[in-house]
């Protein structure tokens, strides 16, 4: 016997598989949290260890949602590099958040995580739209990928509990850490990305 179905409950069944879909369609991309950014690393990062463990639980979180991830990892070719240098400890991904052997690592080698990579190509070929950032540095990699993905049309979500970044210097004057860390978030969430906790990101994947 046929079942019948209202207008109601059509469009409900139809916002149902709009919001899977959406789902479907978002990965998340870790960025560059590796050895050399940690507490006896050759650019140790403030806060980076926290940053890691926010990372880890978006990493259960997108498993157990079973979305796509992909782990960048830059390896350092220019002669002057003094970190994330090839076949040393230091340029290996952080023991938190490992990579498992159904996930995907993409190796760059500059700043923007699109350049000379296939991370554009694998996120297409899986139909991606959106993508959930973190990493390191907040004020390097991190920044330069945001702003690349929303270029190219991503609709981004970054989580600034599971960034880290260090103190930087211009024109005599040191800028502390969570002075970098909040100058960045409030720029890239003015357009780039919609800026969130960790735990804000981990609650909109049920």
């Amino acid at each position: 016997k046929a079942r019948l179905i209202t207008t109601s409950a059509f469009r409900k069944i139809l916002f149902e598989r709009y919001i899977r879909m959406r789902h479907s369609m978002q990965a998340l991309v870790i960025i560059d949290i590796q050895n050399d950014y940690f507490p006896g690393g050759k650019m140790e990062l403030v806060g980076s260890t926290a940053a890691a463990e926010n990372a880890a639980l978006l990493l259960a979180a997108f498993r157990k949602a079973q979305r796509p991830i992909f782990h960048v990892q830059h390896i350092s070719l220019v002669p002057t590099a003094t970190f994330f240098l090839p076949d040393t400890p230091g340029m290996q991904i952080h023991p938190l958040v490992c990579p498992q052997e159904d996930e995907t690592v993409v190796q760059k080698h500059f700043p923007n995580s699109f350049r000379e990579t296939p991370l554009l190509d694998l996120l297409r070929i899986r139909g991606i739209t959106s993508i959930a950032l973190a990493g390191m540095m907040t004020h390097m990699c991190v920044d330069t990928t945001t702003r690349a993905a929303f270029d190219l049309g991503f609709a981004c979500h970054l989580a600034h509990d599971a960034c880290a970044t260090r103190d930087l210097a211009h024109n005599g004057k040191t800028v502390e850490a969570a002075q970098v860390q909040t100058a960045y978030m409030a720029a890239l969430g003015q357009v780039f990305a919609k800026v969130m906790s960790t735990q804000e990101m981990c609650a909109s994947l049920a």
